[in-house]
């Protein structure tokens, strides 16, 4: 795809956002079900049914996936597909791409073995190895754009209000 046709893609939803912006308030949903038989989740994912369970260091058995992992897949999947869309409508050409994420945990934390320890990522660390001959000020821009736009990086990043509820079935 290139720039013309991404935003010849894009500019009627543009526009229709502009004019109706209630309209481009979306309610994404994921769905799980508690597995009957061990401490795993089994996740609708649209395309196919995904197990998670408990990280190996947490006593999983590394057979079903790990939720953490399945963050830092998630904000890998988002950065990568936003700096691929950003790089198109800018005619940035790349000859190669990829994306890693990695994150720290210390797993002291989510098995209440030291208070003091957190329950969640310490620290993440999201790279872009591009193979492309624009210069470092366009691929500076192509970074700030692609935080801007990703979706799961500024909401990791923004840490917005998470409501939870418990009800009886």
């Amino acid at each position: 795809m290139d720039a013309e046709t991404l935003r010849a893609m894009q500019a009627p939803i543009k526009e229709h956002y502009k004019s109706d912006p209630q309209a481009a308030m979306i309610t994404l949903k994921a769905r799980g079900t508690l597995d009957d038989t061990s401490i795993a989740c089994k996740l609708e994912t649209g395309l196919a049914l995904a197990k998670a369970g408990l990280h190996p260091a947490t006593g999983g058995s590394g057979l079903e996936l790990c939720s953490g992992d399945m963050l830092l897949e998630a904000l890998v999947a988002c950065a990568g597909v936003t700096l691929k869309a950003v790089a198109t409508a800018l005619s940035i050409p790349l000859r190669a791409a990829g994306v890693s994420a990695e994150g720290d945990l210390d797993f002291r934390g989510t098995l209440g073995v030291a208070k003091d320890a957190p329950v969640g990522f310490a620290r993440i660390r999201l790279r872009f190895d591009l193979d492309t001959d624009a210069p470092q000020e366009v691929l500076d821009q192509l970074l700030k754009l692609t935080e801007r736009y990703c979706v799961v990086y500024q909401t990791i990043k923004s840490g917005p209000p998470v409501d939870v509820k418990l009800a009886r079935m």
